[in-house]
This record gives C-alpha cells, sequence and structure tokens, in this order.
C-alpha cells in the first residue's frame, strides 16, 4: 500500500502534467484563432454604424442625490431605475416621469451595488458593511418614510462589490465580494446556498468587482476580479471554476453577457473592453481607445452594456466619456461624452432598458441621465 508521501508525489506529478496540458492545449487554440471580430467582419464587407448626435439624445437628468452616483438597474418589465449613491440613499425613479417613487436611506451610506429583483417589487443593495440589505417596496415606511430592512443577506467577510437576482427567480441572488468570493443566497431564509472561490484553488486571487448571469442557462454565471481574471462558474458545481478568462491587464470593473448568452464583455482599469467566448475561452475582439491627449494615460473602463441586439456596445469611462462601440467592427460610433447635456464627471454605472429602447447612466457629478434612441431601431 503506497504511503501518503507516495500519494502526494503521484498527485504532484498528474497535477503539473494536467497544467502542462492545458498549456498545450491553449497554445494550440491560440495558433487556429488567426484572426478577431473586426477583421472577419471587414473581410465580409459589413459596413460600419453610421451614427448621427441626435440619434441618441439625453432626454432627461434625474436630480436627487446629493453625493457621487455608484450603481444603476433598470425593472425588467415597468420603466422604473434604482441608484445607489455616495449619499447613503437608495432612490427609486419613474423613468418616464422622472419622479421619485421611494427614497430609503441606508444603515450604511457605504454601498457601492443595487438591483431590482425580476417582479420589480423588492430591491436588492450592497457596500462597505459586507452585507446586502434587500428591501421590500411595498412595506410600510416609518414615521420618517423610511423603509425597513425585509432581509439581510450576511455572510462575506469583505464588501459587497455588485448583486444580481437571478433572472425569474425572486428568491435567488448572486453576490461579489472583496473577500475574493461570490455567494449563492436563498432570499426567503437569507441563508447562503453556495460559495464560490475562497479556499478553493480555482478561485479568484484579488476583489471580485462585478458579476453577470446567463440569461439562458441561469445555472451559469462569470465574475470579474482584481486578479485581471475572468471566471465562470456552474451554481450547481460550487467546488471549481469552470473555466478561466486572460487577457486584461488591470482590474476587470464590468463584467455583462452578450444577448446570445454564448459571448460576454468585460470592461478594465487597463482602458479597454473586450469580447470573449464563453465556451472556447477565446478573445474574440478589444475595443481600445487612444490615450487622453492631456496625461497619455487611457482612462479606465467603469461600466459596459451591450444593446438587445449585440451590434452596439455601451462603455462609461472615468474621464466622463461614454463610448457607443460597433461590436463587428471595433469602431467608435458616438461619445455620449461630447454631447450636449453630458456627464460633468466620471461614469460610474449605465444600463440599458429591458426593451432596449433607453439608455441611463450615473455619474460622480451626482446625476442620472436617460438617454432616448431616436433612430437605428433594427441595429439596437
Amino acid at each position: 500500500m503506497a504511503s501518503v508521501a507516495e500519494l502526494k508525489d503521484n498527485h504532484a506529478k498528474a497535477t503539473a502534467e494536467v497544467n502542462s496540458l492545458r498549456e498545450r492545449l491553449r497554445k494550440r487554440r491560440q495558433m487556429l484563432l488567426d484572426t478577431d471580430v473586426e477583421r472577419y467582419s471587414k473581410a465580409q464587407g459589413r459596413a460600419p454604424v453610421s451614427f448621427n448626435p441626435t440619434d441618441l439624445v439625453c432626454c432627461r437628468t434625474l436630480q436627487g442625490h446629493s453625493g457621487k452616483v455608484y450603481s444603476l438597474d433598470w425593472t425588467p418589465e415597468k420603466n422604473w431605475i434604482v441608484s445607489a449613491s455616495q449619499d447613503g440613499r437608495l432612490i427609486v425613479w419613474n423613468a418616464l416621469t422622472s419622479q421619485k417613487t421611494h427614497a430609503i436611506k441606508l444603515h450604511c451610506p457605504w454601498v457601492m451595488t443595487c438591483a431590482f429583483a425580476p417582479n420589480g417589487q423588492s430591491v436588492a443593495c450592497g457596500g462597505l458593511d459586507s452585507a446586502c440589505s434587500i428591501f421590500n417596496l411595498n412595506s410600510q415606511a416609518d414615521r420618517d418614510g423610511n423603509l425597513p430592512v425585509s432581509r439581510m443577506l450576511t455572510g462575506h467577510k469583505g464588501y459587497v462589490s455588485s448583486c444580481q437576482y437571478v433572472p425569474d427567480q425572486e428568491t435567488h441572488l448572486i453576490t461579489s465580494s472583496g473577500d475574493q468570493t461570490c455567494i449563492l443566497w436563498d432570499v426567503t431564509t437569507a441563508q447562503r446556498i453556495s460559495i464560490f472561490g475562497g479556499e478553493f484553488p480555482s478561485g479568484h486571487t484579488g476583489d471580485v468587482l462585478s458579476l453577470s448571469i446567463n440569461s439562458s442557462n441561469t445555472n451559469m454565471f462569470v465574475s470579474g476580479s482584481c486578479d485581471a481574471t475572468v471566471r465562470l462558474w456552474d451554481t450547481r458545481i460550487a467546488s471549481r471554476a469552470v473555466r478561466t478568462y486572460h487577457g486584461h491587464e488591470g482590474d476587470i470593473n464590468s463584467v455583462k453577457f452578450f444577448p446570445d448568452s454564448q459571448r460576454f464583455g468585460t470592461g478594465s482599469d487597463d482602458g479597454t473592453c473586450r469580447l470573449f467566448d464563453m465556451r472556447t475561452g477565446h478573445q474574440l475582439q478589444v475595443y481600445s481607445r487612444e490615450p487622453d491627449r492631456n496625461d497619455n494615460e487611457l482612462p479606465t473602463v467603469t461600466s459596459i452594456a451591450f444593446s438587445i441586439s449585440g451590434r452596439l456596445l455601451f462603455a462609461g469611462y472615468s474621464n466622463g466619456d461614454c463610448y457607443v462601440w460597433d461590436t463587428l467592427l471595433a469602431e467608435v460610433v458616438l461619445n455620449l461624452g461630447t454631447l450636449q447635456n453630458s456627464h460633468e464627471g466620471r461614469i460610474s454605472c449605465l444600463g440599458l432598458s429591458s426593451d432596449g429602447s433607453a439608455l441611463c447612466t450615473g455619474s460622480w457629478d451626482k446625476n442620472l441621465k436617460i438617454w432616448a434612441f431616436s433612430g437605428h431601431r433594427k441595429i439596437v
């Protein structure tokens, strides 16, 4: 019978061999990947999207926060937006009228993320208190007009950077954290169902900053981290990441699935957005801008979103720019930061309405802006 030392030695050799085979396979795949989306599209004669400054206009400015806006989310069905700010409040807005329907004062003012439940009846938020708080919008307010916390999800050992409800499931929510993990929660019981990362060797080695759940297969989600990687997870197998995606050279601040659910996009501190194939792990395209003329540095990408067709990629930047990229040809077709009524500070968050008819951006200038499409409905 083999000794413990022999078993450990055999395990180490097997692990080394597996890693070697993985590296050979990665290099072989890279050799076969002889083009990217841009070059292929141009070879097929695809014409770029033509966008005029009047095709996407700022139709509303939502004013009410007294601090930097950090996060926003649309309801899946109705025209409501929830925003989280440095002022320690969540505000629920009617996007059609600009009216506030709720202004929720938080126990911990350092909020970093917010999300609507699929039914639009609850909102979740998280931040430096390392917890995710759930508010039922139908609850009775107290004397001061504040809503009580209906659920408190505690278990992370670091700040909560992102939260998202599982599509079509009011009872399940996933959070990401500075403790290098993601957690799947049962909202009804406030209990953890699964933890992704942490002590497992395939987990992130830096703070997890963002996540996106696959709408076609809600068992799958991706997470972006300060370790400059994205990891794909299966909620049925929490013990290991399904795949790790490399390419970025800085913190990954935003991840978002492509509309077909087979690809996903990323935005990073390295100043680029990238498109990855979920199944093969290939990096399909890099969306890179020129450095600022003043300081010769690339502004960081803070947030991204795709149009419903996937032809457009919206990217918010730390210098106040908001680029509209043609995903096929990797060209900027419009910069909202140069338009009339644009933001006067860092774009911290953005999101598209469920029907794709409007884009909302949030900024450190304390405002949110709603941008309406006047044309290009087929493209959008």
